[in-house]
């Protein structure tokens, strides 16, 4: 490694550190955007009824709620001559990559359309994925916390979600892509076509490829060295906490961030359940998704997803130059911005404006992604710093259920509006702007 100056307690990282420590979040993100952006075509392609989406969408975040809480706390605990964070990622992303697999070909194995074991399939199978790809996600954002020091971290987090959102554009322009090379976008009644497919057999490649490039390339600290640089104990890291406990001491800013990030994920969850069907409704003016058009929708959604991830990694650019005192101002004016993208799906009927749409929606999207992390790993002390960012993470998960389950009473009562709904998150997500100024930062002890 090359060599390292000491700055404010932990050291100021190479270029070529950081770069290692973030690339991985490139394949990690490229299974949660195959996820996200096919996930409504996937369940409404093998016949599952559109009043009961909200039911398929509960898994993920139920199993980001529950796994990633576990792999912070037990990963504070785990000191091995492989590292502290690493060897969860070695498990996680061969298992990911397996499900990633599985998961497309939920409707070729023959259950028939709208059968029960085609839609148990291919919820077990997004159940898995999500629990594996959170073992995955998790070590990543631990590990910033872990070695990078104030003066870098804005930077490191932008990084992270730059990468993020470039596996988020590969991911989700893909399907289109091989539609191009003559790819097939259709298929048989309840089975998906090859475009897709192959798109989800590309993710697992890459997921492996570049969480192993990660684990190669990364030496965590050692638990000494860890103590010395964060000014803790070294015993300190090897105390064994509930989680009840760690909530009790929890700082301030970690409950004004988690509100402020209720209303953007409720938001988002929306995004992904219904943005297909929107797009269908409002520019294909289908809802069939056996039809050519409703499939041509959800590639156009892909492409718009793409478009989300450029405007991110642009608008990353711009927030790795974040100063400490901009933040807020920073996240405020990113939740605005991504709203205005929200409501404005709903008023727009061609395919052309709804790249500005997606390019508003992009700036929010890494707004919320990036600056929570630099405010909350500024108010921890890096004492059990894995188990807070895991706990972090039901903020993150429970209002995806929240609007879940809210959606089987909501969606009804909109005249069974796809857009509507999408209407209702851009509401959601700039009320949240509302509460970041409530947000009181404290430097790390």
């Amino acid at each position: 490694m090359e060599k390292q100056q000491s700055t404010a307690g932990l050291p100021t990282l190479p270029v070529s550190t950081l770069f290692a420590m973030t690339f991985g979040f490139f394949g990690v993100n490229m299974a949660f955007s195959l996820q996200s952006s096919q996930m409504g075509r996937i369940f409404q392609t093998i016949g599952a009824d559109p009043t009961k989406l909200g039911f398929f969408f509960i898994l993920p975040p139920l199993m980001g709620m529950l796994v990633q809480p576990l792999v912070g706390k037990y990963s504070d605990l785990t000191w091995t001559r492989f590292g502290r964070r690493m060897p969860y990622l070695l498990v996680g992303a061969p298992i990911a990559a397996l499900v990633l697999v599985l998961l497309p070909n939920a409707g070729s194995f023959g259950f028939g359309y709208a059968s029960l074991a085609a839609l148990w399939f291919g919820a077990i199978a997004v159940l898995f994925m999500d629990l594996s790809s959170n073992v995955c996600m998790q070590p990543f954002k631990m590990i910033i916390g872990d070695m990078v020091n104030e003066e870098q971290k804005d930077f490191a987090w932008s990084w992270q979600q730059i990468f993020s959102n470039m596996g988020g554009i590969l991911a989700t322009l893909m399907p289109f892509i091989m539609t191009g090379l003559g790819v097939a976008n259709t298929a048989k009644k309840g089975a998906l076509p090859n475009s897709v497919i192959w798109t989800f057999y590309l993710g697992a490649a890459v997921l492996l490829l570049t969480s192993l490039f990660t684990v190669a390339k990364v030496r965590e600290y050692n638990p000494q060295d860890y103590a010395r640089y964060h000014g803790v104990d070294v015993a300190a890291n090897q105390e064994k906490l509930s989680f009840m406990a760690l909530l009790k001491s929890a700082p301030q800013a970690f409950w004004q961030i988690s509100l402020v990030q209720m209303f953007c994920w409720f938001a988002f969850q929306y995004l992904w359940t219904y943005g297909t069907g929107a797009i269908a409704q409002n520019v294909w003016h289908v809802t069939d998704p056996s039809t050519a058009s409703y499939q041509a929708a959800g590639n156009w959604f892909g492409v718009l997803s793409a478009v989300q991830a450029i405007a991110a990694v642009l608008w990353g650019m711009v927030l790795a130059k974040t100063k400490p005192n901009q933040r807020k101002f920073m996240y405020r004016t990113g939740l605005i911005l991504g709203g205005l993208g929200f409501v404005s799906v709903f008023f727009i009927h061609t395919k052309l404006l709804l790249i500005l749409s997606f390019c508003l929606i992009g700036i929010g999207w890494i707004s919320m992604n990036s600056i929570p992390f630099a405010l909350l790993t500024t108010a921890l002390a890096g004492k059990h710093e894995g188990a807070y960012l895991g706990l972090f993470n039901c903020s993150i998960c429970l209002p995806q259920i929240i609007a879940s389950v809210a959606s089987f009473a909501i969606f009804p009562l909109i005249g069974k509006s796809m857009p509507g709904m999408l209407l209702l998150a851009g509401i959601v997500l700039a009320c949240g702007a509302l509460f970041v100024g409530r947000i009181k930062e404290q430097p790390t002890a």
